[in-house]
């Protein structure tokens, strides 16, 4: 049976579903019903739940590592995430998307082109992001270097960048895939806003 947890931590709440110490879908919203609801919609089909209001140690670790995340902190992201029922691409995405580093950013065409397939296809993952934010769709721009789309608006996607801003001034390469995905530093973002 997978266990759902919300706790508020500093007026955000965050939420997260698991089983057997895997994540099955996390989630973070202004609102206890709205990260739940997100939470629920993650689910898989016929697949039994129970909300908990007292989280497990396993479940009181991954929302800490949500808040740090949320807070742009540097953060482990080690964390035993189920991905097992999510198609083979979509495994790939994400886990190409997981290694851009806290401070930089990469577009929707440099993953497909680290995970093969289309700008498109990346941006239809990252909608469908069942780990927000550990897996960090909010590091994913459009190639021009502007924001994109973000489940969570906009708004909310420039936060997370400003927070995670650490004063890098060039592009890298880093190993993703087999290959190298080109990231870029947030202020690039940021500069492009002004």
């Amino acid at each position: 049976m997978l266990e759902v947890y919300a706790q508020n931590i500093d007026n955000m709440w965050f939420a997260v579903a698991c089983t057997q110490q895997k994540i099955v879908t996390t989630s973070f919203s202004e609102t206890q019903q709205s990260a739940i609801n997100h939470i629920l919609s993650n689910l898989p089909f016929n697949v039994p739940f129970q909300v908990h209001h007292q989280p497990s140690n396993f479940a009181k670790s991954t929302l800490a590592v949500l808040k740090s995340v949320y807070d742009g902190k540097e953060s482990c992201c080690n964390l035993p995430l189920n991905t097992c029922d999510l198609p083979a691409y979509t495994r790939k995405v994400l886990k190409i998307t997981s290694a851009i580093p806290v401070g930089y950013v990469s577009s929707y065409g440099g993953i497909a082109k680290a995970a093969g397939g289309s700008p498109r296809a990346v941006g239809n993952v990252m909608a469908t992001n069942p780990f927000v934010p550990i897996v960090p769709c909010h590091r994913v721009v459009k190639s021009d270097l502007t924001l994109g789309g973000y489940g969570g608006g906009l708004n909310v996607k420039l936060e997370f960048l400003k927070r995670e801003k650490r004063g890098f001034t060039s592009p890298k390469k880093i190993l993703a895939n087999g290959g190298y995905l080109e990231v870029f530093p947030v202020e690039f973002i940021l500069e492009n806003l002004c």
